[in-house]
């Protein structure tokens, strides 16, 4: 072990979107502080944030059924759904001015324009869709969305569903063409590379163990380096912990009041990749559905059009599965380590609560290919199980706490910092829509840990996020102003998909 310890001013803990996002912020705002990145794989995005590890869908709530709920008088609760998608506004404007000045080059390596649509079939959800379209569209974030229960119109926008269907139940859809494809591995190694030319020291095969406050109010974190077997010290007056899944158990080991009685349950997710480019060819949208009754939010289906490596793939899911792990690379050991005296008895309720979770997630481990199979054809009536593979996708860990709300042991849906009262350490836990509103949680992170600066910053927030403390919603010249820079700069542009329609078909 090294007897030496280095000191630096922020210590970001995990090398995917969130570090990335808050270490440039931080890097704008303050250039000559000193940052200090500790990774514990070999390059960055490798866990949550890599292409392959979630479904890239540019979370906006544009298609998204699990975000809009339908009230016991039967209408349509959006408030959710507005929520996320000025959130997802604010990074498409930090994007672009990254582009814009340069800090990042080539948008179309990380960000394609593609269609999103909802997909529903019987009665029942055919009124729910139609309120729900009838409730966003008199929203002008959700200006030029599209419904329609017309067969033939359904043709065109998604062919390869309605090939072969038997309508035996009336069917409908929304489209709209703002959404987009983001490849978040792709942006978050773009974004270290940055970091890296700007001197912010980034360590890869460096793992984290441990981490706890010094006498004089610094916070010191214990990093053994891989490849030597070193193990060294490192001190910094502000921590963040962004380890995905990881970030449960540093956070623990802080010892701060406000990472009490929190716990995690991992679900892992599996899709299906076409490997057919014939038929990866005839599907250019993300469908989601809408989940079955008792299955948990992040089980929503969809069949999602990528572009990843500049190569055209047709994913299916997901179907969830369960690991003991919280992320892919770590132990197994990870979910019976995080409980703890503090928040056993939060955990134990969650248990009780969740038992149709529990009973979903055992079915969902039992199903072979050919039910699988199954599922998909609820989509593509005609899918062929010799053109479908598995791919195993990234662990996503919910926060299990206690609320006012849902009483004990309550599992959240969504995304959570935990942060100490002083501002000194922060830690994010929780999952979708996560890297998508990665630059708002990060916003979030600088407001309620450096306060102080809020002030002397914000000028230079709002020349980066130029809607910064502003409504959208409530600004509708603004939010069409935004609208058009952004797809402009990011190249999301009309006259950008021929070209991307030219990119080669191949899984």
């Amino acid at each position: 072990m090294s007897n030496s310890e280095t000191k630096t001013d922020v210590i970001l803990i995990g090398a995917g979107i969130m570090s990335a996002t808050l270490g440039i912020l931080l890097k704008e705002l303050v250039p000559d502080w000193k940052i200090t990145v500790f990774e514990k794989l070999a390059n960055a995005g490798e866990e949550s944030s890599n292409e392959w590890n979630n479904a890239g869908t540019g979370h906006a709530a544009l298609c998204e059924l699990n975000y809009t709920d339908e009230k016991p008088d039967g209408s349509v609760d959006i408030s959710k759904a507005i929520k996320i998608n000025e959130q997802f506004q604010i990074s498409m404007q930090f994007w672009s001015y990254l582009v814009n000045n340069k800090l990042i080059d080539n948008p179309e390596d990380f960000i394609m324009p593609l269609p999103h649509m909802s997909l529903v079939q019987g009665e029942q959800n055919v009124t729910f869709l139609k309120k729900r379209f009838e409730a966003l569209t008199s929203n002008p974030l959700f200006k030029g969305m599209e419904f329609s229960d017309d067969p033939e119109k359904l043709m065109e926008w998604f062919p390869l569903i309605m090939q072969d269907r038997v309508l035996n139940e009336p069917i409908a859809a929304t489209k709209i063409d703002c959404g987009t494809d983001v490849n978040f591995g792709s942006l978050t190694r773009m974004l270290f590379d940055y970091l890296d030319s700007k001197n912010v020291d980034v360590n890869y095969q460096h793992c984290v163990s441990d981490i706890k406050r010094t006498s004089d109010g610094l916070w010191e974190v214990k990093v053994r380096n891989s490849g030597s077997g070193i193990v060294e010290r490192h001190t910094a007056k502000f921590v963040f912990i962004g380890g995905g899944g990881g970030s449960l158990h540093l956070l623990q080991k802080s010892g701060i009041p406000e990472g009490k009685h929190i716990g995690g349950f991992p679900v892992s997710g599996i899709f299906m990749v076409c490997n057919n480019p014939d038929v990866v060819a005839q599907h250019h949208a993300k469908v989601y559905g809408r989940a079955k009754v008792g299955a948990p939010p992040m089980s929503v289906p969809h069949l999602d059009t990528r572009f990843i490596d500049n190569k055209k793939s047709l994913l299916f899911g997901p179907f969830a599965g369960f690991s003991p792990k919280f992320l892919k690379s770590s132990s197994m050991f990870d979910l019976v380590t995080s409980v703890k005296p503090d928040n056993l008895l939060t955990m134990l309720a969650a248990g009780a609560k969740e038992m149709s979770l529990t009973k979903y997630l055992i079915q969902q481990v039992m199903l072979s290919k050919e039910q699988r199979m199954e599922e998909l054809r609820e989509f593509i009536p005609n899918a062929k199980s010799e053109e479908w593979d598995f791919l195993v996708a990234g662990q996503r860990v919910q926060v299990i706490k206690d609320t006012e709300d849902g009483g004990k042991g309550t599992l959240q849906f969504g995304t959570e910092v935990i942060n100490a009262a002083d501002g000194s350490i922060a830690a994010l836990l929780g999952a979708s829509p996560g890297a998508s509103t990665a630059v708002h949680v990060m916003l979030e992170v600088l407001e309620k840990c450096f306060p102080e600066h809020m002030k002397e910053w914000e000028p230079k927030i709002k020349e980066m996020i130029p809607s910064y403390g502003i409504s959208l919603m409530e600004n509708p010249d603004l939010l069409q102003e935004i609208h058009t820079a952004t797809a402009e700069t990011l190249g999301l542009v009309e006259q950008a998909n021929s070209k991307k329609n030219r990119i080669l078909v191949e899984v």
